[in-house]
């Protein structure tokens, strides 16, 4: 009989968390219909069976085809990562269930949704994703994602969990993200979030004067007193999370500061949470003391640059996205000089860990059809 134990630590990314309340651990049938439950099963009767077929056995309220959908949008994870339905469990395995409300059903489905490709292969794309679009679906928002979009620009995304989604972003900030389109590429690229060898960098502006660099190495989890937030936290609830920041200069009465940043780790809302923890929230994100300015009312941040090798050859990639229009014109509103492209030269990415080499840089952008 398969066991039930509280949620371990992910060895995988948390850009891929479904940021899950609590963990249930009265048993699978108990918690499916508590949509914000984990359900942690312990694969030891598993071995050599599919990862939909078990995990459907253990949950005698829910068919196969949902476990199925639910693995396709990502609500179920093996060791923490997440996998294709057809993998055959060893029976070593740690499997969590994150169960779904009924409007999940329909929110694995293409839709048109205009997106920005800034390079493309046979094994994955890149995007260029603007402020206020939805990386992937979620309660209060089951359709319209980037996700439905990358279904609709290539129905065979479909096999993959999430389409293809291997790292998300805030719904309000901008950038660079990169997805499967081979089971190949989301193996590797999952790895690689995981290896925490994928560099991503951001450009910020945050309140108040920040005249050095520096380094925020603080756990973070689920704010205790607001479950919508995420905060620095102590205890077991909190996940190993590092930001690196470099000040880009300070407006001339010191209420704000460019900043570019460099992520360790990828925990949720990671660098809100630590940017508001060392004192300069950004500036526009209400949820963590950031105030609006100049009419710009969303986090000031901007993911434009991303780095890795492709999962083909191992070739280092670099992709860059300028600075979006609406944030370049609060610097200007500020007095700040931001940098439009990224301002790094290549010695300085080195010694940060993101390859030398500028590869499959694309030199225009397109909608997909």
């Amino acid at each position: 009989m398969s066991s039930h134990s509280e949620r371990p630590e992910r060895s995988h990314d948390d850009d891929l968390d479904l940021d899950p309340d609590v963990t249930d651990t009265g048993g699978p049938d108990a918690a499916v219909d508590a949509a914000s439950a984990t359900i942690v099963i312990d694969a030891r009767d598993g071995a050599g069976r599919r990862l939909d077929q078990f995990v459907a056995g253990q949950l005698s309220q829910v068919s196969r085809t949902r476990v199925q959908r639910w693995i396709a949008i990502g609500a179920v994870r093996v060791d923490g990562a997440l996998r294709l339905p057809s993998q055959r469990l060893v029976g070593i395995e740690h499997i969590e269930v994150d169960p779904q409300p009924l409007e999940s059903e329909r929110a694995f489905a293409p839709d048109p949704v205009p997106l920005v490709i800034v390079y493309q292969d046979e094994d994955l794309i890149v995007i260029d994703k603007p402020a206020g679009l939805v990386t992937h679906p979620a309660p209060g928002h089951w359709r319209g994602t980037l996700m439905n979009g990358l279904l609709h620009a290539d129905p065979a995304a479909a096999a993959l969990p999430r389409a293809g989604i291997v790292h998300r972003l805030d719904r309000e900030t901008s950038g660079l993200l990169v997805c499967a389109r081979s089971e190949r590429a989301f193996v590797s690229l999952s790895a690689q979030l995981a290896a925490r060898t994928m560099g991503r960098r951001y450009a910020a502006i945050a309140e108040g004067r920040v005249t050095a660099s520096g380094t925020v190495d603080a756990a973070i989890g689920r704010d205790p007193r607001q479950r919508l937030r995420m905060a620095v936290v102590d205890g077991p609830g909190g996940k190993p999370a590092r930001t690196h920041y470099r000040p880009l200069g300070s407006t001339v009465s010191g209420d704000a500061t460019g900043l570019l940043m460099r992520l360790e780790t990828g925990r949720t809302h990671q660098i809100r949470v630590h940017m508001a923890h060392a004192g300069h929230p950004l500036v526009g994100d209400g949820l963590y003391g950031g105030r609006p300015r100049h009419g710009f009312a969303r986090q000031a941040l901007h993911a434009w640059r991303l780095a890795f090798e492709h999962p083909r050859d191992g070739r280092p990639c670099r992709f860059d996205s300028p600075l979006p229009p609406d944030l370049l014109a609060l610097a200007a509103d500020l007095g700040l000089v931001m940098p439009p492209t990224a301002p790094l030269d290549e010695a300085d990415a080195v010694a940060n860990g993101e390859g030398s080499v500028q590869a499959g840089r694309a030199t225009a952008r397109r909608r997909p059809r």
